[in-house]
């Protein structure tokens, strides 16, 4: 069986396929616990001292949901959606780590907690309010922070992991949720996967709209499967569309990215070089990436190629963390401990080295930059993977 429309076939399963994935769903079920997916935005105006508040910005394809406190589910809408939401990290935070409330509203001393949530009317209003928050900062300093979440990911999860990141990124760009309709259920990987297809629209009209507004950068960050969305957007996208994108986007990280191999070097050779490489973070020891491994009939998913030298002759620098102890138990969201390493770990990867680190002449540049960097103030046991400097750094 095969889902042209996917530009990615999906072959028939092997009844060994089959029986793999079950046992690793099963497993991975029998793990979880309560997941918040109703109410999870219940609004909490109890002080905290030392938290920390984030306004966040959504554009989804998710369907409204009429429930209290719930704003949207995994259902795909008719239209794309607009929303905010003001979120508090407690001052007992820990690195890495999402606070979940054992009961809602949640205790902001020791809990992530909803301040502030409500829907934006439309286009041209989010463009407005975009506008607005850019505005705010200093010129040199107007820039936003674009994340695209995975597969098996509820709206609250993708809302409150963007908010670690940001918060122990210390991310003072205007952040940006772009949420597709995942029904966040480890059965439902087609339909999520043609969900994200279907937000490529969406996903490529959101680009450029921060691209024609007062930022002056955009960084993004894309996860798991929205790496696949990611990459396609682009691959639709016109010349012009792309030229007007290239002039602002600075950095590009696919983290984990649940592409097939051979799809994600086809798509690097109809996109060219880009004027930045992209910064591919990967760790072979991923269980949900074995998981699409099988389901997608052996093929090999980037975010957990065995070969990181190939990827960096691609052009793209890998950080590879497979040594990086993971605080969940699939290995998936690793890329969530990297934000730590900001904003000094990004700024070394925007330095100019960067734009030429495909290049031999300069290519070393920046391998002594990031080698310096990582091997002086890093604890976390990553390498960093350039063409032609490879560098391995541990703690």
């Amino acid at each position: 069986m095969k889902n042209e429309f996917l530009g990615n076939p999906i072959e028939t399963w092997s009844w060994t396929n089959r029986i793999v994935v079950l046992i690793a769903v099963l497993f991975c079920l029998s793990a979880c616990g309560s997941r918040p997916e109703v109410g999870a935005l219940a609004l909490t105006e109890v002080p905290a001292q030392g938290a920390k508040t984030h306004e966040i910005l959504v554009v989804t394809t998710r369907e409204r949901d009429s429930r209290p406190d719930t704003y949207f589910n995994g259902e795909r809408g008719e239209q794309v959606n607009y929303a905010q939401a003001t979120i508090s990290v407690p001052p007992s935070h820990e690195l890495s780590q999402v606070e979940w409330p054992d009961s809602l509203p949640g205790n902001p001393d020791t809990d992530f907690v909803a301040r502030n949530a409500g829907y934006i009317a439309d286009k041209d209003a989010f463009t407005r309010e975009i506008n607005t928050r850019l505005s705010r900062l200093p010129k040199g300093k107007r820039e936003v922070f674009l994340f695209i979440h995975g597969y098996n990911t509820l709206f609250p999860e993708a809302l409150y992991r963007f908010v670690q990141v940001v918060h122990d990124g210390n991310i003072e760009a205007v952040p940006v949720l772009f949420t597709w309709a995942s029904r966040g259920k480890l059965q439902d990987y087609v339909y999520d996967l043609n969900s994200a297809a279907i937000a490529r629209q969406a996903l490529a009209q959101t680009m450029l709209q921060l691209a024609n507004s007062k930022a002056e950068k955009i960084t993004i960050l894309a996860h798991s499967m929205g790496n696949w969305l990611l990459m396609e957007t682009a691959i639709q996208s016109s010349p012009a569309q792309r030229k007007a994108l290239e002039g602002k986007v600075d950095v590009v990280i696919l983290a984990a990215p649940d592409i097939d191999i051979d799809l994600f070097k086809a798509q690097l050779k109809k996109l060219g070089t880009p004027a930045n490489p992209y910064v591919v973070v990967v760790s072979r020891d991923d269980k949900a990436l074995r998981i699409s491994r099988a389901i997608a009939g052996g093929k090999e998913r980037v975010g957990a190629y065995s070969n990181d030298e190939e990827l960096a002759e691609l052009g793209a620098i890998v950080i590879d963390v497979t040594q990086l102890d993971s605080l969940d138990s699939a290995n998936h969201s690793k890329f969530a401990q990297l934000a730590q390493l900001s904003p000094e770990f990004r700024k070394t990867l925007g330095q100019s080295g960067l734009r030429s680190a495909t290049d031999a002449g300069r290519g070393a540049t920046l391998g002594d930059n990031l080698g310096t960097f990582v091997g002086n103030t890093v604890a976390l046991p990553v390498n960093i993977i350039t063409a032609p400097f490879t560098y391995g750094g541990g703690g």
